[in-house]
Order: C-alpha cells, then sequence, then structure tokens
C-alpha cells in the first residue's frame, strides 16, 4: 500500500521512526518507506506460530515471540499451542504496544489480555541470552529479514554467535523461527552451520512485495 493517511509515528529505540499508515480498512507499518507489515496480508506471520507448532506439537511448554507487530503471529499461537504454555512476546518499541490497545485494537483483540501472555518491552535478544535451556520455540518477526534494515542491533540475532545464543535458549527438541520478507541461502546455511536441522517454506501470498520466508531451524541431538 504504502499511501494513505498517517494515524502515528513510534521513535524506535537508538533511532529512526515507524510510522502507521491507514487507507480505508487496511493499515501498514512502514520504515522509510519500506513496508513491514499490513493487515490484509498476513498469512506467513501467522504461520511463523502455527509451522512451529508442527515441529513440537503439545510439547511446548514456554513459547518466545520476538517482535508484537500487529500481533498475528501472538494470535496464531494462542489457536495452536496447548492450553497449558505460556508465551512471552518482547516488543522493542513502546509505542507498538500502545497502537496494539489504540489503532490496531480491533486487529489484536484480546490476545494481549490472555493469561498465558506476558508482554515485555525491551530488546528480544536480551531475553535469549538469559534464558538458557528455557524455551520450546523462539518465534522471530523483528525486522524485515535476517539483517539490521530497521536496527543495526538486529544484526546480532542473525550473525553466528546470536544464532547459537538462540540455540542456546532453547530446550532439546525446540524450534526457532525465522521470518523473512526475502529469500537467503547463505543465512539458512548459517543456521545449519550452528547445528540447527533447518527447513524453509516460502509464501507468495502478496504479488506487490514478493515471497516471504520462513526458516525453521530445529535442536536436534
Amino acid at each position: 500500500m504504502n499511501t494513505g493517511d498517517l494515524v502515528a509515528t513510534a521513535d524506535i529505540p537508538g533511532g529512526g521512526q515507524l510510522h502507521l499508515m491507514q487507507s480505508g480498512q487496511d493499515f501498514e507499518i512502514v520504515f522509510e518507506g519500506e513496508q513491514l507489515m499490513g493487515s490484509w496480508c498476513h498469512g506467513s506471520e501467522r504461520a511463523l506460530a502455527t509451522l512451529a507448532y508442527a515441529e513440537i506439537g503439545d510439547r511446548a511448554g514456554e513459547v518466545l515471540v520476538g517482535g508484537l507487530g500487529m500481533g498475528f503471529t501472538l494470535a496464531a499461537a494462542l489457536e495452536v499451542m496447548p492450553e497449558r504454555a505460556t508465551i512471552t512476546v518482547a516488543e522493542l518499541v513502546p509505542d507498538i504496544v500502545a497502537w496494539a490497545r489504540g489503532p490496531l485494537a480491533h486487529i489484536h483483540g484480546t490476545s494481549l489480555d490472555d493469561p498465558r501472555v506476558t508482554l515485555e518491552v525491551r530488546d528480544v535478544h536480551d531475553l535469549i541470552a538469559e534464558r538458557e535451556g528455557r524455551f520450546d520455540a523462539i518465534l522471530l518477526d523483528v525486522d524485515n529479514g535476517p539483517d539490521g534494515l530497521i536496527q543495526l542491533a538486529n544484526e546480532r540475532l542473525y550473525c553466528s554467535w546470536g544464532i547459537r545464543a538462540a540455540r542456546a535458549a532453547l530446550k532439546p527438541g525446540g524450534v526457532l523461527a525465522i521470518w523473512s520478507a526475502y529469500g537467503d541461502p547463505t543465512f539458512r546455511s548459517r543456521l545449519a552451520e550452528a547445528g540447527f536441522d533447518v527447513s524453509e517454506a516460502v509464501f507468495d501470498e502478496d504479488p506487490d512485495n514478493g515471497p516471504h520466508t520462513i526458516w525453521l531451524a530445529a535442536k536436534t541431538d
């Protein structure tokens, strides 16, 4: 879309701004003219949770979602994960949380009020580094892909030692699921070199923005 009316602006810790745009019933979040997500096309964001669940099944006890966005991944996780599962959401930008309670409340619904959900307004990288062997699944959608488009510091999630930190934060048999707006064979190789069993899913649901990619990296013995 990348047109329409400016609804709100959010400052990113460390610099830069996100813009919430609206055109009719559609919303999008934009960074420097680049669409990060749109309310009308969210199948791959939901698949980030559903594909991870397909890998771990009802073993899922603790799940970490990196990036609240428009809440599609969280909503899907609440739908498919077992009732006993707890879900921690890490969101770096405070205004994203405010939008979830404000202009995007009709999209988020009641997800943030679910008793299984804990919201932490902080960098997901820090949560990963602090909680070794904690999670059954880590779902990351914090940038436009495995680089630092929005924030250079995001690259530490996707570099070799960041991937190893995510692997250490997983329980045996856990899965790291990563959303990207594009494919990247080099990144897939990096996941494999860190000891993950890697598979890939491609979603071509938005012809205006190209296919989206999800990497599923399983922590096998």
